[in-house]
């Protein structure tokens, strides 16, 4: 299987909290068959004036749980870290 990228809109106060560190997932509607070793390019997405920052990190898949017995149905929840060029 081969690892894909994804660019994703993501609201600045999320976006903010995964910079700092202190939020190390993301929850997503699983619309694009998110794999482990994916690379998410997480892209600043102010929701107030509706315009994106311009602002971007990329983070790496490192953990998947789509269990229906823990995630609603069709949702995933994505562990992430940096990636290290």
């Amino acid at each position: 299987m081969v690892a894909k990228v994804h660019n994703l809109k993501t609201w600045t106060p999320f976006f903010n909290d995964i910079k700092s560190g202190v939020k190390q997932f993301e929850v997503r509607k699983n619309d694009r068959d998110y794999e482990v070793g994916d690379t998410l390019i997480l892209e600043d997405f102010d929701p107030v004036t509706e315009k994106y920052t311009g602002a971007w990190m990329p983070k790496l898949v490192t953990y998947k749980l789509d269990d229906e017995r823990f995630v609603k149905e069709g949702y995933v929840v994505l562990g992430i870290k940096d990636i290290k060029f």
